[in-house]
């Protein structure tokens, strides 16, 4: 078998700051998968950088600067996060992004925008389901790259 994907970099975008989990449990459970493939995957909450953290730490952090409404300090934490995650999909060579729109998804919604401008390949797990797509979403990405399970996924992938 070719794989067209061995050393390939792939981002994994969704939402982080307003999850339960902030976003681990799909990153860890597709993980795996995608390193079978030999892909080396960018994930956001696991950064290979000393800055823009976005552990545990840091989210008390932020919340604790929102309550106190301390914006000018959040904001600064903020513009390193999204200058760092935005280099991450500059260095990425795909995109798989799961697209909740219960969880308000601002940061990764400027990912997809941000990797469909470099005309990268956008890989997007619809929560809803691909009938409940954005209508934006359909003219921004090929209504092919937008699935609605984990599984569909990987049989594309694979």
């Amino acid at each position: 078998m070719n794989n067209r994907l061995r050393n390939q970099r792939c981002y994994l975008a969704g939402a982080i700051d307003r999850v339960s989990d902030r976003g681990n449990a799909w990153r860890d459970a597709l993980t795996p998968f995608l390193e079978s493939l030999g892909v080396v995957v960018i994930n956001p909450l696991k950064k290979p950088t000393n800055i823009a953290q976005e552990d545990e730490e840091t989210a008390k952090h932020k919340r604790l600067l929102k309550y106190n409404k301390q914006y000018d300090e959040l904001s600064a934490v903020m513009k390193e996060i999204r200058s760092v995650d935005l280099r991450m999909v500059d260095i990425s060579d795909f995109l798989v992004v799961y697209l909740d729109l219960e969880s308000q998804p601002c940061g990764t919604l400027e990912e997809i925008f941000w990797a469909n401008r470099q005309k990268k390949p956008i890989i997007v797990k619809m929560e809803q389901g691909k009938v409940n797509a954005p209508d934006w979403l359909f003219g921004t990405i090929p209504h092919g790259f937008i699935f609605d399970t984990w599984k569909d996924i990987q049989d594309y992938l694979i």
